[in-house]
């Protein structure tokens, strides 16, 4: 049988529960076999992190320990430059049976940000693309993505067949949590329970993180 494999990368700075709950959703609409949660080493469109990796990956780690299908791939976090979705996905599918399905977990706002991504029209010769869009989401995606979705969309995720090559929208009611909020409300000393995960709240605090002290 073919696996089927979900990837989930970002900054996670500090990952939370809309990451979390977005790729547990997924998960059981397309019903995967696993979803790596991806930490960016040193992203090449984001700022640098306030926390060191290793914090931000231990975090990962804590959030998703005995959640199945959840897992951590600490891979670019190895790599000491910055860190290009197409070269993680080449050597993933290195390391994958040829029939696998590797799927690719993206927010709207980058997706529509795709065409300024390293060697980005090559993305699709190593997986699939599952857009999480808000139903409330009117944006237009920029015209040199739209040729690309006439070609590589399918109307319904469950229809994706094969490895690789195509794009189709998840439907998602997201949470309304960002990381910037979670690091503004930390830096303002105020709680941000039930914003991230336990564990990762108790890391966050044992380690002094975020604080405007730091």
């Amino acid at each position: 049988m073919a696996k089927r494999i979900g990837l989930l990368g970002g900054t996670f700075d500090p990952v939370h529960i809309g990451h979390l709950r977005s790729a547990l959703e997924v998960a059981d609409a397309l019903a995967l076999d696993e979803v790596r949660l991806l930490p960016n080493f040193r992203p090449p469109h984001r700022d640098t992190p306030q926390v060191s990796a290793q914090q931000r990956l231990e975090m990962v780690q804590v959030a998703v320990e005995g959640i199945q299908p959840l897992k951590v791939d600490d891979r670019e976090l190895k790599r000491d430059k910055p860190s290009y979705t197409v070269d993680t996905l080449e050597l993933m599918r290195a390391e994958m049976a040829a029939d696998d399905q590797l799927f690719m977990l993206l927010g709207w706002d980058a997706f529509c940000g795709l065409p300024s991504w390293h060697r980005w029209e090559e993305l699709l010769q190593h997986c699939h693309i599952l857009v999480l869009q808000r139903p409330d989401a009117d944006s237009e995606p920029p015209d040199a993505l739209r040729n690309l979705l006439a070609a590589r969309s399918v109307s319904d995720p469950l229809a994706l067949t094969g490895p690789n090559g195509n794009i189709a929208f998840v439907w998602q009611t997201p949470l309304a949590v960002s990381a910037t909020q979670i690091r503004q409300l930390l830096a303002s000393g105020k709680s941000v329970r039930f914003l991230v995960p336990d564990a990762v709240l108790a890391y966050i605090d044992a380690h002094g993180l975020y604080r405007a002290s730091n």
